[in-house]
């Protein structure tokens, strides 16, 4: 059963309210990042699950600011991680991001390091801890002054890989041969204890650690969870009777589009689940992923319990987030190789001294803008490499107008390109010149493709030689002239 811990979040709210140009390295606020791996947006019973039980989250989201409307940019190949973390650690977007890390790995211009998330809060006078997910190329010792339990782009069980008893699972009338709650099959469990265990220990220790300090911390901890192999104890499986959860609204039993978008058959996350998509195994897949996320919580929920045991709660900032999101059976898709919703679309939620509580902001944001609101928070002047954004003010309550009016962008390796802006999303599927387009305050799900649709056209062409502006900004190399056109319109 998941135990309800007594959070006092409260006071993590009212702080210090003195001027950043004032305040002393003793009064700097701390900054504890909590990340998740493949964590969908609509993932947290506060936001409006009703089925899924995560009372910690839920606390932090009810004590602190949600931005509704936060987003990944996309990735450069399958494991849409590394891009998303790339980005964030660099404060480049993602073509940019993916210059500097390949440059890291050919350990060329290491310099660069210097303005990392991590050295710059280093400069300032912070204690830099990381414990959890890394998948950058570059060794996180070079980045953080105490690094704990690095662990790799995935937790592999003993049979991970496509074939074996993980995959093509479960089947109708079949036994299962696969058991989340299996500790012998490795995954999570390799070293004896679940891995989002250890990172809530590690959290703990930094916090025992930090009050023997003066000055403030900065605490990265990337869990891999809900990452596959979606495993937790029985307990938190019992939490999820098959019968008591729904299939998404938007669920199918295959995407028609999946070869076109880079997602066949073969690509890992796809198949994990038959084909086609079946009541029973999207249902099962659901549960486990909700059963990871409520054991997730119990950790977060210690954490932030041990934060205010340690007095220190009450000149904290929280970040709660996700690298990017989850489909889990919506559109036919199980992975994050998508423009989606369900897979480039996170929650985002910030409390701390001055932000107000149970409030939301649905202005449009990347998540990787944390980092630049980190520093905003602490008056560390933006490197000028820095190219997202402080939602701070839009946190405060200071300023209601949109971060990027220009629209949000989206990419997956050259097989899908998005820009959301004013209600729509375009999607374009550049080697076959497939595009959709979705009005999201009338269809959020993306269920209705309005593409075709004669009194669209001007709409999807003014979105059309937007999502070009924001390419070329982007410095994606994507050939636009060759691949496709505005004359599709």
């Amino acid at each position: 059963m998941i135990r309800y811990y007594n959070i006092f979040l409260c006071a993590v709210l009212i702080g210090c309210n003195i001027p950043l140009e004032k305040q002393t390295k003793e009064e700097l606020p701390n900054i504890l990042f909590l990340f998740a791996d493949d964590f969908t947006y609509d993932a947290i019973n506060a936001l409006g699950n009703d089925i899924i039980q995560t009372p910690n989250l839920d606390r932090l989201v009810q004590n602190g600011t949600h931005f509704s409307q936060a987003f990944n940019m996309g990735g450069w190949n399958g494991a849409v991680c590394m891009a998303s973390r790339a980005m964030i650690i660099t404060g480049k977007s993602i073509w940019r991001a993916k210059t500097l890390t390949d440059q890291w790995k050919n350990k060329n211009n290491l310099e660069a390091k210097d303005f990392s998330w991590g050295k710059l809060l280093e400069q300032k006078g912070y204690q830099t801890y990381m414990s959890g997910k890394w998948h950058i190329s570059i060794d996180p010792k070079n980045i953080f002054q105490t690094v704990r339990n690095v662990r790799p782009g995935m937790p592999r069980d003993f049979f991970n890989k496509p074939g074996k008893k993980g995959y093509d699972r479960p089947k109708t009338g079949e036994i299962d041969i696969w058991s989340p709650t299996d500790s012998l099959n490795g995954g999570f469990w390799e070293g004896g204890k679940h891995w989002s265990e250890v990172i809530k220990d590690d959290a703990l220790d930094f916090i025992r650690q930090s009050n023997e300090k003066k000055a403030p911390f900065f605490m990265y901890m990337a869990f891999n969870a809900p990452h596959d192999p979606r495993q937790s104890p029985q307990s938190f499986l019992d939490l999820y009777p098959l019968e008591n959860i729904p299939l998404p609204k938007n669920w199918l039993t295959e995407y028609p589009f999946k070869d076109d978008i880079g997602n066949p058959k073969t690509l890992r996350d796809e198949a994990l689940a038959p084909f086609p998509r079946t009541p029973f195994a999207i249902k099962t897949h659901i549960k486990e992923y909700y059963a990871i996320i409520s054991h997730l919580d119990e950790q977060i929920g210690k954490i932030i319990q041990a934060l205010e045991e340690s007095g220190k709660a009450d000149n904290t900032y929280i970040f709660f987030t996700g690298d990017h999101g989850l489909s889990v059976g919506k559109h036919g898709l199980l992975g994050k190789q998508s423009m989606f919703d369900h897979s480039v679309r996170v929650p985002l939620t910030l409390a701390g001294p001055g932000i107000p509580k149970n409030n939301t902001v649905h202005h449009e944001v990347y998540l990787q803008d944390i980092m630049a609101t980190t520093l905003e928070m602490v008056n560390i002047e933006a490197p000028a490499s820095l190219e997202f954004k402080s939602f701070l003010s839009l946190a405060k309550g200071l300023e209601n107008q949109p971060l990027y009016p220009e629209g949000i962008y989206g990419a997956y390796i050259n097989h899908q390109r998005m820009i959301r802006k004013n209600q729509f999303k375009l999607i374009v599927y550049p080697k076959t010149k497939k595009t959709l387009l979705f009005d999201l305050e009338q269809d959020p799900l993306e269920m209705n493709d309005l593409s075709e649709e004669d009194e669209y056209q001007e709409t999807a062409k003014e979105l059309f030689e937007d999502l070009l502006i924001l390419q070329k900004k982007m410095k994606d190399t994507l050939d636009r002239k060759k691949i496709y056109s505005i004359d599709s319109f």
